[in-house]
């Protein structure tokens, strides 16, 4: 983790770097602002990856003597056929699509369609075909 604290870390100095001069050059607040924003993010990624790294050692993917069987082969659970990331991606999109053009209406339509898709997800192997 230690190439990605620093990238990161970087990052942060040139975003800010870049603040300082567009505040200088421009004298906008609100780019300032927002590239502000961006170092101080950036410099929180990148201490939290660096401090993180020293904590946990050396991973497999930073050596270069490492193997594929080095790394921790569960990486969980993915159910291939399900249709219900689907649903909860639709409700999502019809709840930003609404609160971009103030249809309150289509806003409880989206958050009733993502409630009803996080519970298909959460109950698609307790019955139907898959269930086990």
């Amino acid at each position: 983790m230690k190439v990605e604290g620093w990238l990161f870390a970087l990052g942060s100095i040139f975003y800010a770097l870049v603040a300082v001069a567009y505040w200088f050059i421009a004298g906008e607040i609100v780019g300032t602002t927002a590239l502000t924003l961006t170092a101080g993010l950036s410099a929180l990624v990148g201490f939290y990856t660096l401090f993180t790294g020293h904590r946990v050692g050396v991973r497999p993917e930073d050596r270069y003597d490492a193997e594929i069987a080095d790394a921790d082969p569960d990486y969980g659970f993915f159910s291939p056929h399900s249709w219900w990331p689907l649903v909860i991606g639709i409700g999502a999109m019809s709840t930003a699509i609404a609160f971009a053009f103030t249809t309150w209406w289509m806003v409880l339509f989206g958050l009733c369609t993502i409630i009803f898709g996080a519970i298909g997800t959460v109950f698609e192997y307790h019955r139907g075909p898959y269930a086990s």
